[in-house]
């Protein structure tokens, strides 16, 4: 993205994701984040803390893997970008909020560890089932990895 308009958030999944879907068919999954921030504070000396909360919004295949796999507490990484949204309150007052529109989202491996299970291709549109339904590893144990011993991933 090249927009100027690119956030990367790490944090922690405040609430399970909400699925829904459009009206048209279209699934889209909320949740909310908490991203901490702890600083010593230079005068006396001592830890303070502070959080931001987050609201989450993942489209399409995005929206059905995120709810089928986050729930409370996990720790994420999401990349995306901020959108505001305004609507109007059956009272007629106005009301808007910044959501974060996520583009990628995945876990955080700091201290915890995840097994990656890929989905499998539907149709030739190149959507993806629902996640859990495939039951092939990312990389199965039968396929070598891309690289020798000798030398490293990276």
């Amino acid at each position: 993205m090249t927009n100027g308009n690119t956030v990367v958030l790490v944090g922690n999944v405040t609430r399970d994701p909400e699925l829904r879907f459009t009206p048209n068919g279209q699934a889209t999954a909320t949740f909310g984040l908490a991203v901490n921030r702890r600083w010593q504070n230079r005068q006396t000396q001592e830890w303070e803390e502070a959080a931001s909360f987050f609201d989450i919004v993942c489209w399409r295949e995005m929206a059905e893997n995120v709810s089928e796999t986050l729930s409370r507490g996990a720790r994420v990484i999401v990349t995306g970008r901020l959108e505001q949204r305004s609507w109007e309150t059956p009272e007629g007052e106005k009301r808007s909020r910044v959501e974060v529109i996520a583009d990628e989202l995945g876990p955080s491996l700091r201290w915890a560890t995840c097994q990656i299970v890929r989905n499998e291709r539907r149709g030739t549109g190149g959507d993806y089932a629902s996640a859990g339904q495939a039951e092939s590893k990312y990389r199965p144990e039968s396929e070598p990895p891309p690289y020798t011993e000798e030398e490293e991933p990276f």
